[in-house]
């Protein structure tokens, strides 16, 4: 399939989420915490199909890496190809992009997500394109900074979830709270999570120890509630394929994932 087809197929796949009911959150949920809207963090940002802004489908944010160029999200939000048809806007807040679009060259997963879609491998690193900005051309993490790529949290750790609900314009939310586990994936209970938000980091520490410890995404493709989010374990598997995008290996070719199986 070419370029132009998958960003259609994208596009249309997109258009039909938007128009599906969000699950509610159950009676049951209300003594979770909620999900918050807040003003952006550069290293964290709205994942868009190309030509389609301000529509962002997906969750994304900045890991360091030796590149200097790359970002994390679930691997379930690359719908084919190998990362090109898509842009990422750090900090999107308000139907703006304060740091620009920056726009995916290329994109890396674990070999089971690419030969199976093996729900444990549910993470990508994308490789964007460096930008001119004030007459120089920069890497993202050179204007943004970035996380370390971490490992599975402990049960009982705390982390924070930040997501961008799925449609046009619009700011980000997060939701800080413990992390359960069911094996093979970490657990993380909030209201107001909902689709979009797949990609979305879940950190844990502070400053320079600020590290990524799951995305949205593994188990349903993150959750089948609005209420109830999971992430894909990150070990061996995750922190090889940073290595190739960081070193601008050869791209993975991704196959359409199925649906969520909720």
């Amino acid at each position: 399939m070419t370029a132009a087809r998958r960003v259609a197929a994208a596009v249309a796949l997109t258009l039909a989420a938007i128009a599906t009911s969000v699950p509610a959150t159950s009676a049951s949920s209300a003594s979770r915490p909620a999900a918050t809207t807040f003003g952006g963090t550069p290293t964290v940002g709205a994942l868009f199909i190309t030509g389609l802004f301000p529509l962002h489908i997906c969750t994304a944010s900045v890991v360091r890496s030796a590149d200097r160029s790359v970002i994390m999200t679930a691997a379930h939000c690359i719908r084919g190809g190998s990362g090109e048809g898509y842009e990422f806007a750090p900090a999107f807040h308000d139907g703006k992009a304060p740091y620009g679009m920056w726009r995916v060259t290329a994109a890396y997963a674990a070999p089971g997500w690419i030969r199976h879609f093996d729900t444990r491998d549910d993470f990508a690193f994308l490789l964007v394109a460096p930008k001119r900005i004030n007459g120089r051309m920069r890497d993202l993490q050179d204007v943004t900074g970035g996380n370390r790529l971490g490992h599975t949290p402990s049960a009982g750790s705390t982390a924070t979830v930040f997501g961008y609900p799925l449609g046009i314009g619009g700011s980000g939310i997060r939701c800080r709270s413990s992390v359960y586990r069911r094996a093979p994936f970490s657990g993380f209970n909030c209201n107001g999570f909902r689709d979009g938000t797949s990609g979305g980091p879940w950190l844990a520490g502070h400053g320079n120890d600020r590290r990524v410890v799951g995305v949205v995404g593994g188990l349903h493709q993150g959750g089948c509630t609005a209420a109830q989010l999971y992430a894909a374990p990150l070990g061996d598997a995750a922190h090889r394929a940073l290595q190739r995008a960081g070193h601008r290996g050869r791209a993975d070719g991704f196959p359409a994932p199925p649906g969520d199986g909720c």
